[in-house]
């Protein structure tokens, strides 16, 4: 995080901050992704809020302490001045607007958009059915004793208020995915904001309006020293849990469940100069079915704002040969809407030796669908695949060698509504562009298409689906 505060005549008007994630923080693992800790002090590089400038003078002392800290230096001490750089930008703009229209007329806007936001926002819950809806979600956690993690929410609306409940989630774990109460919050916040109008303004007004409670020492309200490194894992949960719940509320309006957020593959050492790299990619993505489409396909995660690393980049700077990288056939949930095809990637090492770390999820619990949609596929972590491979956990730390392969395979998208509802017209499409079997339409969809011509036979199609639905 890097804040800087803004002054215009010596008044403070606010702050112009900048977030990014890090190659490396230092810690246990090249990356800094570790599933595997067990208090926050593994997890690598602390820093409290401390001044970074005095004025225009910077601190020389925490840049020192930050490159002899990290693995890779040069590009953490780059992306940390590229933030200054955005955050010196957004000062200027924000300088620019009191320049035009003064501090007090400036401030006056700003807590008026605040409280607009709050007004639509409210006129939105209002629209919603008043009750209170449950929903269960999970995580596999199989790298730890207390695995799988229980995410639960009891969300409550009633009138232009919304409250979401997340007691009976599973307490705290020693494994880094524990999710601090800010970043909880956000998920919930986020999972209502999908749901009302999209014209509504994304300012801190609307969240006026959603309560939410989280027991302490849980995995989604933590105490000292839980780790907390990958807490994007509940956090995705969390919303996830959120969406299920206004499912009940709102059926037309929320979409089945996706990949669960992107996976992080991270393998990271010395190359053969003896110098430190860290390969971190964020994977992503396979959305469920929405009411009004199929799941998009290499998007990311509805609580994420991430994108895949280039192949070609990640070749040039870094030991690894990215072999593979495509979508899988037949993974997504089939619906009225079918789920987003898993993607994949197959990644080989060519450093002499390196550290593998994955974050991933929804091997056990795949993607649910919703309104009669399927379940998406699971995920998978391949070792060397083939006759020797090994399956490995969702999250796990594991070394490499020179020309070991990783495959990860994200988990598929939900369906959406009732599969014999989909048009065969979209079956066949999915046929023709190799992404579905015309074994898989005829079984899942209840559609026959002639393998030869890829053509809908549409009397057999009805007559299979009005045999297939009596047997419902």
């Amino acid at each position: 995080y890097i804040i800087k505060p803004v002054f215009f005549d010596s008044e403070l008007q606010g702050f112009s901050c900048v977030i990014a994630h890090q190659t490396d923080v230092g810690g246990a693992v090249p990356g800094s992704n570790t599933t595997n800790t067990t208090d926050i002090y593994q997890e690598g590089l602390r820093i409290p809020t401390l001044k970074l400038y005095e004025g225009d003078v910077p601190s020389e002392a925490i840049f020192a302490i930050l490159e002899k800290n990290v693995r890779v230096p040069d590009k953490v001490l780059g992306d940390v001045r590229a933030e200054i750089a955005a955050a010196n930008i957004g000062e200027r703009g924000y300088l620019a607007l009191v320049g035009r229209y003064g501090a007090g007329t400036l401030r006056r806007y700003t807590d008026a958009l605040l409280d607009y936001t709050e007004e639509l926002a409210r006129q939105g819950i209002k629209d919603l059915p008043d009750g209170t809806y449950d929903f269960n979600g999970h995580i596999d956690a199989d790298n730890i004793d207390d695995g799988p993690v229980d995410i639960r929410v009891s969300l409550t609306i009633q009138g232009d208020r919304v409250m979401a409940d997340l007691e009976g989630c599973s307490p705290q774990v020693k494994a880094g995915i524990n999710s601090p109460l800010p970043f909880t919050k956000a998920a919930v916040y986020g999972a209502v904001r999908l749901i009302l109008d999209p014209n509504i303004p994304n300012s801190a007004g609307y969240t006026r309006l959603i309560d939410v409670k989280a027991p302490k020492a849980s995995v989604v309200n933590p105490s000292h020293p839980a780790p907390c490194g990958a807490r994007g894992i509940t956090g995705y949960r969390v919303t996830e849990v959120v969406l299920g719940a206004l499912a009940q509320a709102v059926p037309s309006l929320v979409p089945a469940d996706g990949d669960g957020g992107n996976t992080i593959i991270s393998i990271g050492g010395y190359d053969s100069e003896l110098r430190p790299f860290a390969y971190v990619d964020l994977f992503c993505g396979a959305r469920g079915g929405r009411p009004s489409g199929d799941g998009p396909e290499g998007v990311t995660h509805p609580a994420a704002n991430l994108s895949n690393t280039p192949v070609e980049i990640a070749e040039v700077e870094l030991p690894v040969r990215i072999e593979e990288y495509g979508i899988v056939p037949g993974t997504g949930g089939a619906g009225k809407f079918r789920g987003a095809h898993a993607q994949m990637r197959r990644v080989r090492c060519l450093a002499n030796e390196a550290t593998l770390q994955l974050r991933s999820d929804k091997r056990k619990f795949p993607p649910y669908g919703l309104q009669g949609g399927k379940p998406g596929s699971s995920s998978w972590n391949i070792l060397n695949p083939g006759e020797n491979e090994t399956v490995l956990p969702t999250m796990s730390v594991t070394p490499m060698k020179r020309d070991d392969v990783i495959l990860h395979i994200m988990a598929g998208g939900g369906g959406w509504g009732n599969p014999f509802e989909r048009d065969s017209a979209l079956v066949r499409s999915d046929v023709w562009n190799e992404m579905l079997s015309t074994d898989d339409a005829r079984r899942e969809y209840g559609v026959v298409i002639d393998p030869d011509t890829i053509e809908v036979d549409e009397s057999a199609s009805k007559l299979l689906r009005m045999k297939r639905a009596d047997t419902r």
